[in-house]
């Protein structure tokens, strides 16, 4: 394994020379999502749904790293009691990547009083002391349990906060957690995410990094209209609609005017509108995260992308091979969503034909 040690490189965006912190040993990566996080909870699931043959498996892709969603209540009662086969299951997890060669990112999915999923009925996390404080305490008793392993594990405070309206408070409450995260873990790197669901648009308003270990974190799955086309959770996706990626810039902003147009803010930095869709559109999308991770000499990171599988498989390729040209352009560190399953997964039967050559640019 790589250590997560501190490199440089020059790259070009916009006409001009920026340096950008890579963060090795968490380069290429894929999500362990729907195993103890967006599930029924059932012991069945939790016992079965990823055992130590599917870490072998990935093991043999070209990834050096998985991240891992945690919903709290799989590691804490109602009342804040932990949950102690919650955290076996995590412990299991980790030694099982390293036994195969692979770190592991820790990301709490979901928290009391909290979830980036309104069905699941989280509420006032941001302005709930009790809230707060349990978030504190898991994230402690986290960092006691699994920080010993080293640069193997990272942290990952709380996966996609959606209001913007709630970000003063959130910078807030992230930097007294990784407050009492270094009491205990001093050097474990933490990644921390903005809001609309950690937008890469958002990263300029995340804290300065409150030291050299944290990594600053964003989920790409955009243009949305494509990724998510027929996305029955997606706020007016019809669930018929289906389309092609190629289409222009244009094009494909006219598809999110008309059918999520609450959604068109994203497509903003995109300017090329006569260009078909291709890697361009990522390096204008990411320049000004760029720019910020540059200033700030903070590593950058994608906790997820990818697209679901309604899409045809040619164009899910062509998707992951723009954003991934991108991605190793500048030395973004990521993981796809997701595994299996989770109306996203690699190995399921719809990427069958393409599933080698997606995997290779991971």
């Amino acid at each position: 394994l790589h250590s997560t040690s501190r490199r440089q490189r020059q790259m070009c965006i916009r006409d001009r020379v920026i340096t950008m912190r890579r963060w090795i040993g968490f380069e290429h990566g894929v999500n362990l999502g729907g195993w103890l996080s967006q599930c029924d909870y059932s012991k069945e699931r939790l016992e079965h749904f990823i055992v130590e043959e599917d870490i072998k498996r990935i093991s043999d892709w070209p990834v050096d790293h998985v991240r891992l969603p945690i919903d709290y209540n799989v590691l804490q009662d109602q009342d804040g009691t932990f949950i102690e086969s919650g955290f076996e299951y995590v412990r299991k997890a980790i030694h099982w990547c390293r036994k195969y060669g692979l770190n592991i990112i820790l990301d709490l999915h979901k928290t009391a009083g909290y979830s980036f999923d309104q069905g699941e009925k989280e509420a006032g996390f941001f302005d709930n002391s009790k809230y707060q404080e349990m978030f504190y305490s898991l994230w402690e008793e986290m960092a006691k349990r699994y920080a010993k392993y080293g640069d193997h594990v990272a942290f990952e405070l709380l996966n996609e906060v959606t209001d913007k309206n709630t970000m003063d408070r959130w910078n807030q409450i992230s930097q007294e957690c990784i407050r009492r995260i270094r009491r205990i873990a001093p050097t474990t790197k933490i990644l921390i995410g903005g809001y609309w669901n950690n937008c890469v648009l958002a990263v300029r308003s995340l804290a300065a990094p409150a030291d050299e270990n944290i990594v600053y974190n964003f989920h790409c799955y955009e243009p949305l209209i494509f990724t998510h086309q027929g996305g029955y959770w997606v706020d007016g996706m019809p669930e018929d609609f289906r389309m092609a990626l190629h289409k222009t810039v244009d094009e494909i902003k006219k598809l999110t005017k008309k059918y999520l147009p609450n959604n068109e803010i994203m497509l903003e930095p995109v300017k090329q509108e006569e260009c078909l869709f291709g890697s361009s559109f990522f390096e204008q999308f990411f320049a000004d995260a760029l720019a910020v991770a540059e200033e700030r000499n903070v590593p950058l990171y994608c906790g997820e992308y990818g697209v679901i599988n309604l899409a045809s498989a040619e164009d899910t390729l062509q998707w992951y091979q723009a954003i991934s040209e991108v991605f190793d352009r500048y030395h973004i560190g990521r993981a796809a969503w997701s595994y299996k399953e989770m109306d996203f997964g690699i190995v399921d039967a719809h990427m069958e034909d393409v599933r080698e050559k997606v995997i290779a640019c991971l």
